[in-house]
């Protein structure tokens, strides 16, 4: 008999997922599930975004990574509690990881979590975490080709933000062959042009994003 390991791998995930989800929608916590290519912009994004968020919609980061925990210090050196996860190799997060991480984030009074996944434009999108939202972020120096190399990750996003705007000029980069490629994929997606250098463009995702804050939960327990 053939047992399909990864449909029953992705199962498992998927319960998880939904107990995640259901945690965060019980506590109104916003959690968005960030996707990019290494060295796409994820953490400079956060900080950006978070330097601009309304008082109220205090952020929390989990910190995906290989290894190492240099973007989490960076996190918790501008004042936003973040905690780490290493994959040791694998190339994506799970729902079971970031359910083990949650204990050891302060979330009494957190109305907005960011987990910003493994560096990847393939797997990250298979794995259901349990966020109410997924973003890929891209960056200006990729190329303006990503969403035709990589149309299942650009398909799963509900915003794209196109990051490092103030190097267009510097790239030749075609905005307009870029966004051809994610209407192509997701014409529902949002495209947000920002810069985290300007800021440019930042404003208008910021007005989307809070624009997704569920209503006020109840705080408790980190326990799934």
């Amino acid at each position: 008999m053939k047992i399909d390991v990864t449909r029953r791998i992705l199962s498992a995930n998927d319960e998880v997922a939904a107990e995640n989800r259901a945690f965060f929608a019980a506590r109104g916590i916003l959690t968005v599930n960030f996707m990019a290519s290494p060295g796409a912009g994820k953490t400079s994004v956060i900080l950006a975004t978070a330097a601009r968020l309304p008082a109220e919609l205090r952020p929390a980061v989990i910190e995906g990574d290989l290894a190492s925990s240099i973007d989490t210090d960076t996190l918790l050196a501008n004042g936003i509690p973040a905690v780490q996860i290493n994959t040791g190799g694998a190339c994506h997060l799970d729902a079971p990881m970031v359910r083990a991480a949650l204990p050891r984030l302060p979330l009494d009074g957190t109305r907005l979590l960011f987990i910003e996944n493994v560096g990847n434009l393939i797997c990250p999108a298979e794995f259901d975490l349990g966020a109410q939202a997924a973003v890929i972020i891209a960056s200006v120096p990729e190329g303006h080709d990503k969403p035709y190399k990589y149309p299942g990750m650009f398909a799963a996003a509900d915003a794209v933000l196109l990051n490092k705007a103030d190097l267009i000029a510097y790239f030749d980069f075609d905005v307009a062959h870029f966004r051809r490629g994610l209407a192509m994929v997701n014409p529902a997606a949002p495209l947000f042009v920002v810069s985290c250098r300007s800021g440019d463009g930042l404003e208008a995702w910021v007005a989307w994003l809070t624009a997704l804050q569920p209503g006020a939960g109840r705080s408790g327990s980190c326990d799934p």
